[in-house]
């Protein structure tokens, strides 16, 4: 296995977490918050693939979100704006966000994960030391720096999502 096959197989098993989460929930599972302060569910998902679809967007230097492009942020019933990914969002807003059905989600995390397995597999081993224009970090991080921490943000989210649905749904809900 190379470096790209690794990573490629890191994030796909994200997709495969997303989808045996999201399976079979309702709108009211998806939306529900254990806490009037916390993340929902549906909140946790689209906040993880819009992470994803924005950051390799920026680290490709090539395209338009798939957000924009793709018109998932009418699918979600969103604004176009490409930096809305729920970063620094009030317990209000993700009180305020609605889910669309499951499908949705796993389809929009599918399209964001067949564009971040296009890109890394167009990179080439040095292209990982690239190093990137975000001078408020020390040190001064890399391609593949941000390649594992999209990674690692999109682990612990979908993490999170299924502590949720046990949290709901107590243990069994997860196939073994």
């Amino acid at each position: 296995m190379n470096w790209q096959q690794l990573l490629i197989d890191g994030y796909n098993r994200i997709q495969d977490s997303m989808e045996r989460t999201l399976n079979g929930l309702t709108q009211e599972e998806l939306d529900r918050q254990p806490k009037p302060d916390a993340n929902s569910i549906g909140w946790l998902c689209w906040h993880l693939t819009r992470g994803q679809d924005k950051g390799i967007v920026y680290l490709s230097g090539r395209g338009e979100q798939l957000w924009i492009k793709d018109e998932w942020h009418a699918k979600f019933n969103r604004p176009a704006d490409p930096n809305d990914t729920g970063f620094k969002h009030t317990p209000e807003q993700v009180t305020a966000f609605k889910s669309p059905e499951s499908k949705t989600f796993i389809e929009y995390h599918c399209a964001s994960l067949e564009a971040t397995v296009a890109y890394v597999n167009s990179l080439t081993e040095g292209d990982l030391d690239r190093k990137l224009d975000e001078s408020w970090f020390t040190p001064t991080p890399t391609v593949g720096v941000r390649l594992i921490s999209r990674l690692e943000e999109g682990m612990v989210h979908i993490g999170q999502a299924a502590y949720i649905r046990g949290f709901i749904q107590g243990k069994g809900w997860q196939p073994i």
